[in-house]
């Protein structure tokens, strides 16, 4: 397990180490800026990657309910941003959607990865 090794010791570009050439390559990016108090923001793509995600801070608001009534929830903002070349709109969205069922219930990840690791 070389990879879970890796993932173990800190990222050269949280440290401020990384240069160029060790940040090509990827294909989709995840971007945050909840740290610093930003609710919501467009990120931009690094080409040639296809998207990139941007997570906000999470936040408590005041919101309507589902049942009409008015309650405190909290909120985090996300924001896709993709390549049209690459991706259509419909299938980006339903990306988006899926990211915003997992954030919501957590526990589908646990049945995600079961309903998949037995196949």
């Amino acid at each position: 397990m070389a990879l879970a090794g890796e993932l173990e010791e800190p990222c050269c570009a949280q440290a401020g180490r990384a240069l160029p050439d060790e940040l090509n390559g990827g294909t989709f990016t995840l971007t945050s800026l909840g740290a610093y108090g930003v609710d919501n923001f467009t990120p931009i793509i690094n080409p040639p990657q296809a998207a990139i995600l941007g997570v906000g801070r999470l936040v408590r608001k005041p919101v309507v309910t589902d049942d009409g009534t008015i309650g405190v929830r909290t909120l985090l903002g996300l924001s896709l941003t993709f390549d049209h070349r690459l991706v259509d709109g419909a299938p980006a969205a339903r990306f988006l959607a899926r990211i915003k069922q997992f954030v919501e219930s957590p526990y589908l990840w646990l049945v995600h990865h079961n309903l998949t690791s037995h196949a």
